[in-house]
């Protein structure tokens, strides 16, 4: 019986070295030598610390900052941890809300929303990814036409003409991915440190 089950074995333990354990090295020293900066996160640093990854949007609530997309993710309560509550952008419990085009609580809030963002600029369009969350909640970037849709509300926070903003804003336009992957976007995160070096 020793003699049947041997292979089984043996062909286990090198599999397991094999695609558990110089597979993942090997492509991770790929992937470190070839690019540095994916590799590590995609980190953004500013005076030596780091402030955020490009990967990875972030909570922007003052009107002299362009808001990225909301986010959707739940955290534990801190001072109940059986409960959850709302942290924006959370890694560790990425995803959606769940609440679908029947549901009277998504309604309820884009309906605020609309009209909250209505007031920042109005006789213009809402762009829909001001309103709504993405799937993984952790999303970077938004549309050029939202990023504009915020030109007045920043401008006049800021005490800068409009024109500027908008010329900041089409130099971080990134387009489609290898010319055909997903739509044109901005990444919230270095279109506002690029205002914050404007500013000084």
């Amino acid at each position: 019986m020793l003699k049947e089950i041997r292979p089984a074995i043996v062909l286990l333990v090198a599999l397991t070295i094999v695609t558990g354990l110089i597979y993942p090295l090997a492509m991770t020293g790929i992937a470190g030598a070839i690019f540095p900066v994916q590799a590590q996160g995609s980190l953004i640093e500013k005076d030596g610390k780091v402030i955020g990854s490009a990967l990875i949007g972030q909570p922007f609530t003052s009107d002299k900052y362009f808001h990225g997309r909301l986010s959707a993710t739940m955290g534990p309560d801190p001072k109940d941890a059986t409960k959850s509550v709302s942290t924006p952008y959370n890694a560790a419990n990425s995803g959606g809300s769940n609440l679908g085009p029947t549901s009277k609580a998504l309604a309820d809030r884009l309906k605020d929303d609309v009209e909250t963002l209505k007031k920042e600029n109005p006789g213009t369009a809402v762009p829909v990814d001001l309103v709504t969350t993405s799937a993984s909640g952790l999303d970077p970037d938004l549309s050029p036409e939202a990023a504009l849709f915020q030109v007045p509300r920043v401008a006049k926070a800021r005490g800068i003409p409009e024109q500027t903003l908008r010329t900041l804003i089409g130099s971080h336009i990134e387009d489609r991915t290898l010319g055909f992957l997903g739509e044109p976007r901005v990444n919230v995160l270095k279109l506002n440190l690029a205002l914050d070096a404007m500013k000084s």
